[in-house]
């Protein structure tokens, strides 16, 4: 197969903000959108020139001439769309979080490895040209030794859309750390190969989008629902096994004095990173002068289209090896998990060995957490 003949199933701001990176691959032809909303169908596929359109996106998925899909949907219909996806036999790409909780990302993991497609969470920070930089930095050994990851990415007024499905946990599951912070936390762990988590501490606030303060007016979703019942404030901390520990803040709506700040600053023995800042932290040698640099080149990036969708395309292709993996991506929403009952019960949330979490009495484990 030369060509790989896409189906978008979603026609919101995510899809068209992202078909023109899908697009610009010469090895993909977009064939068909599906969306239930009639008048935002019509105006995405006209303006994208898109020959075949569904109001079902079960009826994108018996089309024979698809091959593969982007699923851009609310939250509560990843899982269940990526599963009739990898049914029909589509190579499947699903955008973040992977899903509501744990049983149903390993509900999808199970079928994506009896299948012969590829399925995909699609992590496009990991791509980013500053983080592919950290990534070789820190592999290489330039940092020394890293023990402590501080992730965050904060906004000051940044609810996407009040009013619409992000705020209502029935549908989008959870709020700013489902967004948000899901891509800090997968680069923390991608950047350190460290998925392997040992104990989460976490703590969740609404405080903004319950008052309707805070709005950020990102995407296309009706502004239909009264309830705002999901967290604009997220915290962790976690422990990885080796000793790491990487803390984490996810922010949509907050009094502080940036509009948006993003970033990740990497510890280590013999040198700090802060990512997207492109800052490296070290001393001079033989003083105690402490030295805040441009961090210096990593040489040719390994993924220099840096986007997610021309790597899933690649690997389709089998142009590629997949940087995503399934066991990766249930590990963060195992951690994801976690912090959102660690907040619930004010308790700290242990793994055991094979990173199934239990809370610290074991006697009242949740549902949520058994494989």
């Amino acid at each position: 197969m030369t060509t790989l003949r896409f189906g978008l199933i979603g026609a919101g701001a995510i899809a068209r903000h992202s078909i023109r990176e899908l697009a610009q691959h010469r090895s993909v032809e977009i064939l068909a959108v599906a969306d239930p909303n009639a008048e935002r169908l019509a105006a995405f596929a006209s303006a994208h020139a898109i020959p075949r359109v569904y109001a079902d996106p079960v009826d994108l998925l018996a089309d024979a001439d698809v091959d593969a899909v982007y699923i851009a949907v609310p939250n509560l219909h990843h899982a269940p769309m990526a599963r009739l996806a990898l049914s029909a036999g589509k190579h499947t790409l699903l955008d973040k979080p992977f899903a509501l909780d744990f049983a149903a990302a390993s509900s999808v993991a199970e079928l994506a490895r009896r299948s012969d497609k590829v399925f995909m969470v699609g992590m496009n920070h990991r791509f980013e040209r500053l983080a592919q930089k950290a990534k070789r930095l820190v592999t290489s050994g330039r940092l020394g030794d890293v023990y402590h990851i501080k992730a965050f990415w904060r906004r000051r007024s940044g609810i996407p859309r009040i009013g619409s499905w992000f705020g209502d946990r029935s549908i989008a599951g959870g709020g700013a750390l489902l967004d948000i912070g899901v891509h800090m936390l997968d680069l923390a762990l991608h950047l350190t190969d460290n998925f392997r988590p040992v104990s989460v501490t976490g703590a969740t606030y609404t405080r903004f989008g319950n008052r309707g303060l805070g709005d950020g007016a990102w995407g296309d979703s009706e502004r239909d629902r009264a309830v705002f019942d999901v967290e604009d404030f997220a915290t962790a901390m976690i422990r990885l096994e080796g000793g790491l520990t990487v803390s984490l803040d996810a922010v949509w709506a907050a009094h502080q004095e940036s509009m948006n700040e993003r970033d990740l600053i990497i510890y280590g023995t013999d040198a700090g990173l802060a990512v997207y800042s492109d800052r490296l932290f070290t001393s001079r040698a033989g003083s105690r002068e402490l030295l805040t640099v441009q961090s210096p080149d990593a040489g040719t990036l390994p993924f220099p289209h840096a986007s997610r969708f021309h790597h899933f395309v690649d690997v389709a292709l089998g142009l590629e090896a997949p940087i995503i993996t399934l066991d990766q991506t249930l590990a963060v929403q195992k951690v994801l998990d976690a912090i959102y009952e660690s907040a619930r019960t004010s308790r700290e949330v242990r793994f055991e060995s094979d990173t199934r979490p239990s809370d610290t009495a074991a006697d009242d484990r949740p549902a949520v957490f058994s494989s």
